[in-house]
C-alpha cells in the first residue's frame, strides 16, 4: 500500500497497528559489515516508551526489539533488516462503547471515507503508537550517522505557551519534559498536569538540533534538505508546522536582518556564516552549520472533556474519551523527531556518497571496505572449493 515507506535510497516501511499484535520497520539501503547495536535500538525505544511518567500514557509497554532478518554474528549482511515490537497490554476494549462515534481530532472519518473501514481501536494504523517502528529504524539510521561525526539532539523548547528560556543539553533527559531548561520544565510540568487534572491536554513545541552535518546535502529542485525533512517531520500524526531556523519570525525582518553573514574560516577550512538563521541549509542544501528544525506539536485529541461529534449514521452526540493517553505528546515526540530527521539524512548522505562517492574520503572507505569483505570471500571460496575441484579433476 502506497503512504507507508519512507527515503528512497536508505528506504523504511512500517506496519502493525496500535492494538494488533505487534508493530515493525522493514529497512532497506544498509551497506553490509556495519557493526548492528540492539542495545543502541533498545534504547531509543525506551525513551519514547509509554509509562515512562506521570506526564505520559499510563499504557505499559515494554517496546522489546525483535531482530528477524538483515544481521548475522552482530553485523549487518545488505539484506533489508526487519525489526518488530510486540504489543503487550493493548485494551480494545475500552474503545467499544465509542466505536459508533467519532472521535473529533482523529482520523476514523477520514479513514473510513477514503477506505471504506476504519480500525476503531485506538485508531489503528492512525495511532500515534506506529511511532515506535519509526524509532527502531531512527536509532539505527543514528548510531551510523555517530560515525560520521554527527550529532542529533531533540528537545521540548515549548509546552502550554511556556518557553524554555536557557539551553542545557544535560538537562535534557533529567526532566519528564525533555526540556533543556530545568527551572522552565517544573513549570511545563505543572501546566500539564493541571491539563490532564481537567481531562484535557496541551501542545507545544520541539526543537531538533543537528551537529557536525557535511556541506552538500541535499538535491535540486523537488528533494531540497529542507523539504524532505519537512516531508519526514510533517507525516508524525500530532506535528501541524514545521520551521528552519528563523522560520515563521524571517517573514518580520529585513533583509540585512536575516541574511547570515559569510567569512572564511581558516580552523575548519571551509566557508561559514556569523549567524545560523536559515536553519543549517542555503538553497535546500546543507552549508555546514547547525541544522535547527522545529515543530508545532498538537494537543493529544483523546481527552476525558466532553466534546461534540458525530456518529457513524451522522447523528449528532456528545463524546467523553477514557483511556490511557498522553496530556502533552512532547515529551515521546522528541525521540521520534530525531528518529525522522536521521532517517531524512541516512538517506541524503547514501544519494552522495552514490553520486560522488569515489571522490570523497568516506566513499573511498566504503568502497575499501567492500573491497577488503570481496578478498576475505575469495579467499575462502579458494580454501574450500579449490582443493575439491583438483580432486575431481584427478579423478577424471
Amino acid at each position: 500500500m502506497a503512504g507507508n515507506s519512507f527515503g528512497k535510497y536508505f528506504r523504511i516501511t512500517t506496519f502493525g497497528e496500535s492494538h494488533g499484535p505487534a508493530l515493525g520497520v522493514v529497512i532497506d539501503g544498509i551497506m553490509p559489515g556495519k557493526r548492528f547495536s540492539i542495545a543502541g535500538i533498545q534504547k531509543e525505544l525506551d525513551r519514547r516508551r509509554p509509562g515512562q511518567s506521570k506526564v505520559t500514557t499510563p499504557r505499559r509497554e515494554p517496546d522489546s526489539v525483535e531482530v528477524l532478518s538483515g544481521v548475522f554474528e552482530g553485523k549487518t549482511t545488505g539484506m533489508p533488516i526487519c525489526l518488530i515490537i510486540r504489543n503487550t497490554d493493548q485494551r480494545p476494549a475500552a474503545y467499544e462503547k465509542i466505536k459508533a462515534m467519532f472521535r473529533p481530532g482523529h482520523a476514523g472519518y477520514t479513514y473510513l471515507a477514503k477506505y471504506g473501514i476504519a480500525d476503531y481501536r485506538g485508531g489503528g494504523r492512525s495511532s500515534g503508537r506506529e511511532t515506535v517502528a519509526r524509532v527502531a529504524a531512527g536509532a539505527l539510521a543514528k548510531e551510523f550517522l555517530a560515525g560520521r561525526g554527527i550529532e542529533i539532539v531533540g528537545h521540548t523548547v515549548e509546552v502550554a505557551g511556556i518557553r524554555a528560556r536557557s539551553f542545557d543539553q544535560s538537562c535534557i533527559e533529567q526532566n519528564p519534559l525533555r526540556c533543556a531548561d530545568l527551572h522552565v520544565a517544573a513549570e511545563m510540568e505543572r501546566a500539564v498536569m493541571q491539563a490532564r487534572d481537567e481531562g484535557d491536554s496541551v501542545g507545544g513545541i520541539v526543537e531538533v538540533l543537528v551537529r557536525g552535518v557535511p556541506v552538500g546535502l541535499g538535491e535540486p529542485v523537488f528533494d531540497k534538505l529542507n523539504a524532505d525533512l519537512a516531508h519526514a517531520l510533517m507525516s508524525i500524526g500530532a506535528v501541524k508546522g514545521v520551521e528552519f531556523g528563523n522560520g515563521f519570525a524571517a517573514a518580520r525582518l529585513k533583509g540585512s536582518e536575516n541574511n547570515d553573514p559569510m567569512y572564511p574560516d581558516p580552523s575548519s577550512g571551509r566557508i561559514r556564516t556569523r549567524t545560523n538563521n536559515a536553519g543549517g541549509m542555503a538553497g535546500g542544501i546543507s552549508n555546514g552549520e547547525d541544522l535547527i528544525v522545529r515543530i508545532a506539536v498538537k494537543p493529544t485529541s483523546s481527552i476525558r472533556k466532553e466534546q461534540e461529534t458525530v456518529t457513524l449514521e451522522g447523528t449528532p452526540a456528545r463524546i467523553s474519551v477514557h483511556g490511557r493517553h498522553d496530556p502533552c505528546i512532547c515529551p515521546r515526540i522528541v525521540p521520534v523527531a530525531e528518529a525522522m530527521v536521521a532517517l531524512t539524512l541516512m538517506d541524503h548522505l547514501t544519494r552522495q556518497r552514490l553520486m560522488r562517492g569515489k571522490k570523497t574520503k568516506a566513499g573511498l572507505r566504503d568502497t575499501l571496505a567492500l573491497i577488503d569483505q570481496d578478498i576475505v570471500l575469495l579467499n575462502k571460496l579458494r580454501k574450500s572449493i579449490l582443493p575439491k575441484i583438483g580432486k575431481r579433476t584427478r579423478r577424471v
